[in-house]
């Protein structure tokens, strides 16, 4: 057994090196590709207009979700450390190389568009092998901790990616944005080489690729927790993984609030997340996950109509607030309980499943946003998405696999 192949201690995650030195890995990739996002729609829309952002962007989100399943297969495969850490590697050297190219000449679309779809490709494997390091670097009683440590991880990345991306852009363009990114991921790279993994045992004989996927979709199916929870996972996130955002835009200008009282609502719901975030990262256990869970998405349910209807800016900051803590808090749990009660073989391809339920049914909400607020109005669109939302507490009650289900609880070592 190798230096990196040794099994993590119990103690609380937050005093863990291991995971530490994880959770820096991923900030710094996190990070990363929010500057990379926002530099290639600056340079995109340098180059081409606004109307060509979308194509860009587009270059890149169509092969993450068509290849996102056989990026679990990969992940399983190979390991997810070292198809992580080839992952950073790859979008470090593509980056770095697209910085250069921009210093030397005026950027084009078809270049720009060539490192959105090489991106694209690598999320799609990147995302399941991220989802299935943290039961390899920590104990399985420290999984909802490690799961919060990340929230708050990505709230610091979008709080402090978009400052970091507009400044080196003023100061530097394009160019040096895609420099500070490819800084990032390699920070990222060296990093993730030093955190240590427990391996996983894997098949004595290989199937195909096509052989090991359909295997994975089948271990979901039969899952008598899994299954339904990936539904209770695709319904509560559809929402609130993009098309509340723009609904939010579309409220505030409704109500006459402006972009002040737009930003005072995305704001509270970020604090909101923080604090649920910072909650799990301390708890030692949460009792009765799954029921918390299926009660977080109830109040959830309830505050994105509240928001709806909210008459006063005043009142929407509150139910933004109570919205972003309930709904965390439910992302939180869901993610904890997929990594405990996934055989670790599958791990990789059980988030492929996950992480498409949430990217791929997302974006079918965005065209019919702006088309109901057209029609009814704000409210009837917020109260849709708590419809949405109840729907996945109520099929949380409903079946006892997913309202008993508990995680384990913590013993010091």
């Amino acid at each position: 057994m190798s230096a990196q192949d040794v099994a993590v201690p119990a103690r609380p995650a937050y005093r863990d090196a291991n995971v530490l030195r994880w959770l820096t890995a991923y900030t710094a990739s996190v990070a990363g590709d929010v500057v990379f996002f926002l530099a290639l729609s600056w340079a995109a829309t340098r180059a081409g207009g606004p109307s060509q952002v979308g194509l860009v962007v587009a270059a890149g989100a169509v092969p993450r979700a068509v290849l996102m399943l056989g990026g679990g297969v990969v992940a399983d495969r190979f390991g997810p450390r070292r198809v992580a850490v080839l992952s950073d590697g790859v979008r470090c050297v593509v980056i770095l190389l697209a910085a250069a190219a921009l210093a030397l000449a005026p950027a084009h679309l078809w270049l720009l568009a060539l490192v959105a779809l090489i991106f694209g490709v690598v999320d799609a494997v990147a995302m399941p092998a991220v989802g299935a390091l943290p039961p390899r670097i920590t104990t399985a009683d420290q999984l909802a901790r490690v799961q919060g440590m990340r929230g708050l991880s990505i709230r610091l990345s979008n709080a402090v990616g978009p400052l970091v991306a507009g400044a080196v852009l003023v100061a530097g363009g394009a160019e040096g944005a895609f420099a500070v990114a490819g800084v990032l991921f390699a920070v990222s790279l060296a990093t993730l080489l030093t955190v240590r993994v427990t391996p996983v045992a894997g098949p004595s004989q290989r199937d195909s690729a096509r052989g090991e996927l359909r295997d994975g979709l089948r271990y979901v199916r039969r899952h008598r927790l899994l299954a339904p929870l990936v539904v209770v996972i695709g319904l509560s996130e559809m929402c609130f993984s993009g098309p509340v955002a723009t609904g939010l835009v579309l409220l505030a200008d409704e109500r006459g609030w402006g972009a002040v009282g737009m930003g005072w609502v995305a704001s509270a719901f970020s604090v909101g997340a923080t604090a649920s975030a910072l909650l799990l990262t301390v708890a030692p256990r949460v009792p009765r996950a799954g029921a918390a869970m299926a009660a977080a998405l109830l109040v959830t349910a309830a505050g994105a109509v509240g928001l709806g209807q909210a008459p006063s800016l005043t009142v929407a900051v509150a139910f933004g607030a109570l919205i972003g803590l309930t709904s965390g808090f439910a992302t939180t749990l869901t993610g904890a309980l997929v990594q405990t009660a996934t055989d670790p073989r599958y791990l990789g391809r059980v988030t492929s499943v996950t992480t498409l339920c949430t990217l791929g049914l997302a974006p079918v909400l965005f065209p019919a946003v702006g088309i109901t607020v057209e029609l009814w109005g704000a409210a009837t669109f917020f109260a849709g998405c708590g419809a949405i939302c109840l729907l996945a507490a109520a099929l949380g009650l409903a079946v006892p696999a997913l309202r008993r289900a508990e995680l384990p609880e913590f013993k010091a070592a």
